[in-house]
């Protein structure tokens, strides 16, 4: 059975959109989203430094087109990436799963990431606050111990990873004093605290943003990342679109979730990489693809064809 999924906030590099847009129809399609949208994705994906590319309201509706663009090339030439056993996102990356499930159209899906963008930059302009992962150590024993120190686990990613979240004085006091066991802690490229309550401010303008939408059921098994539970109506995806701004990201209960459905293979939208490499660690036997690059798609095609009925 084959698992698609979405990359969050970070995943995205100087010039990454660069290769995809010479395939056909990709640049006339970014185009219309950027008009759409009011953002010049095709700057921001190709010729943007980057910190411009780290500014959240860029950074999100960039991931979610360069995963709406990678998914549709995929299923031009592999139709079952079109209808996977499963999907879902990490953090931002949810919004590009709810397009690609049928929940939300691509235009719909990207104009309200782009509200989630715009609103959680002001959040995150409030104070100054970040996020940074915590390589090894017991989620028993590292969960406390950010709580002690006043953090969030805001992503509880599996294989070892937590993602921390809260202010820089905090994560300055993280970084001199990390939980037992824990190898590294690396800073995020993103600007602000997200999955926590510093990020509450922007949940209401999301609420408002959604009222105006008229959301679809999934057409495929959608996987929450608020809890790894699938999920069966439009209106209850819109819902944890929502919430999850200001809820932590629970990864680690979406692949357990994808075992007990019987996955066997994983392909990662772009930009590729960060998903794949948990399940490496976390699922093992399960064949894994990442898509950085066109390049990539032979071995995704070959992977869905091995993997799906269609």
């Amino acid at each position: 059975m084959l698992v698609l999924v979405a990359p969050g906030q970070g995943a995205q590099t100087p010039g990454f959109l660069t290769p995809w847009l010479e395939l056909p129809g990709a640049a006339d399609r970014l185009a219309g989203w950027s008009e759409a949208i009011g953002l010049d994705l095709v700057h921001y994906g190709t010729k943007a430094d980057a910190d411009e590319i780290r500014d959240t309201a860029v950074a999100q509706p960039l991931l979610v087109a360069a995963g709406l663009l990678s998914a549709a090339a995929l299923a031009e030439t592999a139709p079952g990436a079109a209808s996977p056993g499963a999907i879902a996102g990490h953090s931002v990356g949810e919004f590009t799963a709810a397009a690609l499930a049928g929940v939300l159209d691509d235009t719909a899906a990207l104009k309200l990431v782009r509200a989630r963008g715009l609103a959680m930059a002001d959040a995150a302009a409030i104070a100054p606050t970040g996020m940074a992962a915590l390589l090894g150590g017991d989620p028993e024993v590292t969960v406390p111990h950010l709580e002690k120190l006043g953090l969030t686990p805001a992503n509880v990613n599996g294989a070892g990873q937590i993602v921390a979240a809260g202010t820089l004085e905090q994560l300055a006091a993280l970084e001199a004093d990390k939980p037992e066991g824990v190898r590294r802690v690396v800073a995020l490229k993103v600007a602000g605290a997200f999955h926590t309550h510093h990020m509450a401010p922007a949940v209401a303008t999301l609420e408002r943003a959604a009222k105006e939408l008229d959301p679809a059921d999934p057409n495929v098994t959608y996987v929450s990342n608020k809890d790894g539970r699938a999920v069966g109506t439009g209106a209850e995806v819109l819902s944890r679109l929502v919430g999850q701004v200001a809820n932590p990201v629970r990864w680690d209960l979406c692949m357990e979730t994808f075992q007990g459905l019987g996955a066997t293979a994983l392909v990662e939208v772009c930009p590729g990489g960060t998903l794949t490499g948990i399940a490496k660690r976390a699922m093992p036997g399960v064949a894994t693809v990442a898509l950085k690059t066109p390049d990539d798609l032979d071995a995704a095609r070959t992977l869905v064809a091995e993997h799906t009925a269609v």
